[in-house]
């Protein structure tokens, strides 16, 4: 599915009457993520609805949508922790659902729930993550040193993860998703509840990954975020995506948060009477 996102704020029409064999083709490239025809159901609940997108390699991914739009359901369908009802998932050419464990050594999680081990140092964190997928304990232990020095964790490498920050836990949790070098990063909520150094030392981490050729997804409602970051982004609501496509294909001189709420139906609050909040009214 590739089209220009939102022109001229109509809008688009999303085709998703197409073949679960032949999900569609990544603009300007292979696609590092391919989803097609995804539905997930809880109970009488309809999580995602005939769900397709195309993610292409090497890009820099935005999912954003309002709460309950089904961002971490279909997160959850691609990374192997939920099976879909329906529908085929793809990660770096695998098919995820026939073998998730051989397409989760391409990928890489930082959930949005942070499960750690808590008992374990920031150190000790990683490499057991790097024996997990594969490595040898000299390579993981190089490895760790690493990321915790670009993560700014070095001085406390040695302290038990129960005493972590939560901005800290992010960067660890992060580090682990990237020691086994997997093809593909997909984040949930990466950049809630921390602060602007942690913030800051993450978005370069994830920027030196995508140059080295990983590609990055990520689930946001911080439009500011996404916009700063992406060079491609995909408007999810009701468990559809109704936009997706570059960045730069934004009607000029329109920002992704006036286009995200043309999109979705945000609804404004100008015609509700809030006079009872004006202590100047007596």
């Amino acid at each position: 599915m590739s089209f220009p996102l939102v022109p001229a704020l109509d809008r688009p029409i999303v085709e998703t009457s197409r073949p679960l064999s032949s999900p569609p083709a990544a603009p300007g490239g292979p696609a590092a993520v391919e989803l097609a025809g995804l539905r997930k159901r809880f109970g009488d609940k309809v999580a995602v609805d005939d769900l397709w997108l195309t993610v292409p390699a090497g890009s820099f991914f935005g999912l954003v949508g309002p709460n309950g739009a089904g961002k971490t359901t279909t997160l959850r369908m691609l990374t192997g922790l939920l099976r879909p009802d329906t529908g085929l998932v793809r990660v770096a050419g695998v098919d995820v659902w026939p073998d998730p464990t051989m397409a989760k050594v391409r990928l890489g999680l930082v959930p949005d729930g942070l499960t750690v081990f808590e008992r374990l140092t920031g150190a000790e964190m990683l490499v057991y993550a790097g024996l997990l997928r594969g490595l040898d304990e000299a390579e993981a232990r190089s490895r760790s040193t690493t990321l915790l020095e670009a993560l700014g964790l070095s001085a406390d490498a040695d302290e038990l993860i129960v005493d972590y920050s939560h901005g800290m836990r992010k960067k660890v949790v992060l580090a682990s998703a990237l020691i086994h070098r997997p093809d593909v990063l997909v984040l949930d909520e990466p950049f809630e509840g921390i602060d602007p150094v942690s913030s800051a030392a993450i978005r370069e981490v994830l920027q030196r990954y995508r140059s080295a050729g990983g590609t990055v997804l990520f689930s946001s409602h911080v439009m500011e975020v996404v916009e700063r970051l992406c060079d491609h982004v995909a408007i999810i609501a009701g468990g559809r995506i109704l936009a997706a496509g570059p960045l730069d294909g934004l009607p000029s001189g329109h920002h992704l948060e006036e286009v995200f709420l043309h999109v979705v139906g945000g609804r404004p609050v100008t015609g509700t009477d809030l006079s009872w909040l004006d202590r100047r009214s007596g």
